[in-house]
């Protein structure tokens, strides 16, 4: 079961079926290593020896290029989170494949990480990547009227998280963790394509102080993924996560009915007390948008 399946109340089988976009790696290596930066790069020999594989150039090239933007790359990142305060907080969104169980995953880092209560917790389920923006400050799963369609709209689901600058590795290794040992996404096998690309959404994008960080985080998680320049309508590839600007590709929260939702898996059944988190946030004026349900704008079986 999966995302693309089906949309269902809570707490039941989702397997009714799925459709699936597969796109060959192999035909994406050339454009994805065009976007990683590698222009006039100048290693030492031992340097050299850390670049035999795509994945330890494309995490130079980022490293590279913050540092190109200041002496110190590490520097940099201190004086942004020391500048921003612990009472500071900064939007980061982290894709990997459906966005409900990630929102769980998230929920949870946000209670170890920072403590929060239920009535503290920014996770949220959204879209973002895609160059087209918003439709009339819309942005909206597929439905049958396909009102800013997220998907034709070149966004991918991913989740929005409001964070002290200080504790973004710990969060970033939390997204690393949904990865398995080959970086592939929990839902690997069955959603594919663009609306399910993995994605990071920082402050300044991969030529911020926080790229370095994301670096680093993902080198402690087992150096499992490869990093490329989200440029936009990015499209899906296995073990590739796209470096995003926030602010010139922003955070659209998604619909009520996706929020604190059951996992993707049949056994992923979260408790009520979590499901009823989107209804709590909403009676209290949290604004979910008005985008309609589904297919066919009922939430129910697809329709």
């Amino acid at each position: 079961a999966s995302c693309s399946a089906y949309i269902f109340p809570q707490h039941h089988s989702r397997i009714l079926g799925v459709h699936q976009q597969t796109h060959a790696r192999s035909q994406l290596l050339g454009s994805i290593q065009s976007d990683i930066i590698d222009d006039d790069v100048i290693v030492s020999p031992p340097e050299l020896r850390q670049l035999q594989s795509r994945r330890a150039f494309a995490k130079f090239g980022i490293i590279s290029a913050i540092a190109a933007l200041a002496a110190n790359a590490n520097t940099e990142a201190a004086m942004a989170v020391e500048e921003s305060g612990e009472e500071g907080l900064i939007d980061v969104y982290f894709g990997c494949g459906c966005f409900w169980h990630v929102q769980h995953e998230f929920v949870e880092a946000e209670k170890k990480i920072l403590g929060r209560k239920d009535d503290q917790l920014t996770a949220r389920a959204g879209y973002a990547g895609g160059t087209a923006g918003a439709v009339d400050g819309k942005v909206c799963y597929h439905n049958a009227a396909s009102v800013a369609d997220y998907g034709k709209l070149g966004h991918a689901e991913v989740v929005g998280l409001r964070i002290p600058p200080s504790k973004f590795k710990d969060f970033a290794v939390e997204y690393f963790k949904l990865f398995d040992a080959q970086g592939d996404r929990p839902d690997q096998a069955g959603d594919r394509g663009g609306e399910y690309r993995s994605l990071v959404g920082l402050p300044g994008g991969a030529k911020g102080p926080y790229a370095k960080i994301l670096v680093d985080a993902s080198i402690a998680t087992g150096d499992k993924l490869d990093f490329a320049f989200g440029k936009g309508d990015d499209k899906d590839a296995r073990k590739t996560s796209f470096v995003m600007d926030s602010e010139n590709f922003p955070f659209y929260v998604a619909e009520q009915y996706h929020q604190f939702h059951d996992g993707f898996n049949l056994n992923e059944n979260y408790p009520s007390s979590y499901n009823n988190l989107a209804s709590i946030f909403a009676k209290s004026g949290e604004n979910f948008g008005s985008c309609p349900k589904g297919s066919l704008g009922l939430g129910i079986a697809g329709l």
